[in-house]
């Protein structure tokens, strides 16, 4: 077995391939796209950081290709869905660089409070400026943390640790989890009003972009300070610079930029502004927990078929999945359009299997279920490996149950969520061989090809309502590939989904909400 190393990679990590029985390594970093593609067919494996892109193109060029490796978290430069058509397994190292990033975010606030690089800069150009480069504590100041997950949960504790009052908002974690390891749990606007210091872990959705914007500095203290070690783009740079400017920001820590690296922006030449190129995972503990992590991981799949911290592939055996594999793709979409549909924090989730599912595993397929809800919630890549426990972790309760026969289908999955603000429930099974189809939402009965960009509609059932929706669509040249449409058991309601070539932007969104006829438009994307 040949594995390539083509981005740097701790020597740790290359000497274990080296040691590895029946493994032959080559480092070869610094490959352009086309001579990555002119070497790849000779591997098996591949591991990367972030530097090289692993596209459809290179998956394609690797014949021989069974796994490709991440040492670190992030995945934005593999295309996943390709890898998985070809069967390749993608693996991450989700745990090995954690406690560095909650530490540099730490790090940057106190530095930032204390106008450290400013007292550094200052004497190294010769002067002594004691009087006014006066800073302050953090001693009794409000942290407020953004994401409660594995790093903003360290974070928090931080500092706990400092004597901080520390107060958080996620809206994927229950309050009384919160409580219970000892913050207080709040709104976004209420973290907003209290916060002295405000730091940013949550991953970059279509949600949490723009974030932290003009509309939220206008509802923050006069002096907050703001630090964002998370991703770029989550804190609006022109916003923030005005901020600053006008202050009502004292000062803000970045590692991250909307652009990396960001060239001369006018943020940058604040002296309020205190920032770093992208080291939250730069040290040396990190490189080496990933390096170990990332060369065991692929060693283990080569030689034994081991899976760990895959992504796109569960932890069971090749007959298993082949019974099951298709219910996994199913379960999966599911949970992803219930953490679309959901309101408030997730507590529990039943799970029910109606058929002759007798003496198969369907932990895989209730893990497949748990990833795609809680992925679109959380900072970190959630895998088949850790979804249970990131469940767990947050508080949420998890049942299933398998039921011999359902009255209208031969196999049926039926996914319940509860939430702190209600429940919704979800239904779907199989067409043919591998064609998943969700047949119900809540009391509505339908059949849904959840694949795409899509808008789910409700709206009055009464004629004409439908033709208003194609038409404003039409309007803004949307075209609508798909449409499926639900009847309310005992109801006045239809319920649309709409598959269309390109996602519909937020004014056409609001147009549609605008129409008499439509109660509620929610995007969605599979």
């Amino acid at each position: 077995m040949r594995v390539l190393v083509s981005d740097n990679l701790g020597e740790v990590g290359i000497q274990m391939f080296k040691d590895a029985p029946g493994i032959e390594v080559d480092v070869k970093t610094g490959l352009k796209p086309e001579e990555l593609k002119a070497i790849i067919g000779q591997y098996d494996g591949l591991a990367i950081r972030s530097a090289t892109k692993v596209t459809e193109e290179i998956l394609e060029a690797g014949t021989k290709l069974k796994v490709v490796g991440r040492a670190g978290i992030g995945l934005d430069n593999v295309d996943i869905p390709a890898a998985t058509k070809r069967g390749v397994v993608v693996m991450n190292t989700p745990t090995g660089n954690v406690v560095t990033t909650a530490e540099h975010a730490i790090a940057m606030m106190m530095a930032l409070t204390r106008r450290i690089p400013e007292g550094t800069a200052t004497m190294k150009a010769g002067r002594w400026e004691k009087k006014k480069l006066e800073g302050r504590e953090l001693f009794q100041k409000t942290l407020g943390v953004i994401g409660y997950g594995k790093i903003g949960s360290i974070v928090a504790d931080r500092g706990r640790g400092l004597r901080m009052r520390v107060v958080v908002y996620d809206p994927f974690v229950p309050p009384e989890k919160i409580q219970n390891d000892g913050f207080e749990a709040l709104t976004l606007d209420e973290l907003f009003k209290q916060a002295d210091y405000i730091t940013i872990h949550v991953p970059k959705l279509k949600t949490t972009a723009n974030l932290i914007n003009k509309e939220a500095f206008e509802k923050m203290k006069n002096g907050v300070m703001i630090i964002n070690c998370a991703r770029g783009g989550m804190v609006n740079e022109a916003d923030l610079y005005e901020a600053i400017k006008a202050g009502k920001v004292a000062g803000a820590a970045l590692d991250v930029f909307e652009t990396e690296p960001p060239g001369q922006i006018p943020l940058l030449e604040l002296d309020q502004v205190t920032c770093t190129p992208h080291l939250g995972a730069s040290t040396k503990e990190a490189q080496t927990n990933v390096a170990v992590q990332v060369a065991q991981q692929i060693i283990d799949y080569l030689t034994s078929g081991t899976i760990v911290n895959a992504v796109n592939v569960p932890s069971v055996t090749g007959e298993v999945l082949a019974k099951v594999g298709p219910y996994i793709k199913l379960a999966e979409q599911m949970g992803l359009l219930q953490a679309q549909l959901i309101k408030g924090a997730p507590k529990e989730v039943v799970v029910e299997y109606y058929g002759d599912f007798k003496g198969i595993d369907l932990s895989p397929v209730t893990t497949a279920l748990l990833k795609g809800l809680l992925t679109p919630m959380v900072k970190e890549v959630v895998n088949f490996v850790n979804a249970h426990v990131m469940a767990t972790q947050r508080g949420i309760k998890v049942s299933e149950s398998t039921i011999a026969s359902h009255e209208e289908y031969t196999y049926l999955i039926t996914a319940k969520v509860v939430t702190t603000e209600g429940e919704s429930l979800v239904s779907g099974t199989i067409f043919g061989k591998d064609d998943t189809r969700i047949v119900r939402i809540n009391t509505f009965r339908l059949e849904m090809i959840p694949l795409g960009h899509m808008a789910l509609i409700h709206n009055l059932d009464i004629p004409g309502s439908i033709g208003e929706i194609g038409t404003t669509l039409g309007k803004h040249k949307i075209n609508i590939a798909r449409m499926q449409v639900g009847q309310e058991t005992g109801g006045e309601r239809n319920i649309i989904f709409l598959c269309t070539d390109t996602p519909i932007p937020q004014n056409v969104i609001e147009e549609l909400r605008s129409l008499k006829t439509v109660k509620t438009v929610t995007p969605l994307e599979f």
